[in-house]
Parts: C-alpha cells; structure tokens; sequence
C-alpha cells in the first residue's frame, strides 16, 4: 500500500526530505548509543524506524512505475549521511583526552597553569623524545571544549603537539568546567 503515491510531484519532497530527516537521525542514534547514552538512543531509534518504514515503502511501492523516486532516494542517503554527521560534530557529544607535547619548559609550565585557571583539569608527565626532554599534559574533558582547550594550547604554546581522543568514560578527577 502507498500512503504517499497520491501527491503528486510532492511525493518526491517527501522522499527527499523524509530520507534526510531520518539519515541524520539515524546518525545521531548510533553516535549516542555508541557514547553510552542508550535511553536516548532507544528514543531517537523509534523515530528512525518509523521515518524509515513510511518512505522506504513510498519508494519500493512505487519504483518500478517511476524510477526517479530511487534517485531521489539515494541522494537523499548521502545528503542526510553528511548532515548527521556535521550535526554530531557541532552538537559534540561525549568526553575526549587532550595530549600535549611540549618541550620541558617554563612553558609547558605556564601553559598548565593557564588551563588550570580557566578550569581545566591538567596532569602534567614527565619524558623523553628525540629531541630532549618532554612534559606531556593530559586533559579529560567534555567534546564541546575542545576548540577552546585548543585555542588556548595554541595561544600559550605554538611548538606543541595536539592529539585529541574520544573518551567513552571519565570517572572521578577534576575540572570546574563540567
């Protein structure tokens, strides 16, 4: 049955724009599934289904009689898949670590405390590179601050080393900046 053979042209917005809305969710389900956020997953994952089955079965209704709805169809996919995943990245959801390599100085000590006092928790360890001595500063912190933990990196200290990691989990330790 095609709920939606009946509009007419519009039955390609539908698609198109259907198809989209539930790419990106379906995006922001497995991202927030995949960070432990499982209640909040379930909850987006009946919205995915339900867009899914409504404009997946429009287009297999219909497809034989009218092809273009599966162009319309897949472009849809890689449009939505783009979108869902530039909406992950300025949502920022989840924990990641910051390492930071830096040449063993009176930098990398004042580079600590600037990020301590803007509140971020730093631990400073001590080692050895090719070229000397090191301080490696580890920083935990929610994904959204990143650009300004790098800002102030870059600021402060323009020979370091920046390496971002997601985090899954972070349990105990210190940052005024939760």
């Amino acid at each position: 049955m095609d709920v939606l053979g009946n509009i007419g042209i519009g039955i390609y917005f539908v698609i198109f724009f259907g198809k989209i809305l539930e790419v990106t969710i379906a995006t922001l389900r497995r991202v927030l599934i995949s960070r432990g956020e499982r209640v909040k997953g379930a909850i987006i994952a009946f919205f995915d289904i339900l867009i899914w089955l409504v404009i997946t079965g429009t287009v297999l209704t219909g497809f034989q009689d009218d092809p273009l709805r599966i162009l319309i169809f897949v472009v849809a996919f890689a449009t939505g898949t783009y979108l869902g995943s530039w909406l992950e990245e300025k949502l920022a959801f989840g924990l990641s670590s910051i390492e930071i390599i830096v040449p063993e100085s009176k930098s990398s000590k004042q580079l600590a405390d600037v990020l301590r006092d803007v509140g971020f928790g730093v631990t400073v360890i001590k080692g050895t590179g090719r070229s000397g001595d090191n301080d490696l500063l580890l920083l935990f912190l929610k994904r959204k601050y990143i650009i300004k933990a790098k800002s102030i990196i870059n600021q402060n200290c323009e020979e370091a080393v920046i390496i971002v990691t997601d985090s899954r989990k972070i349990e105990g330790g210190y940052s005024s900046i939760q």
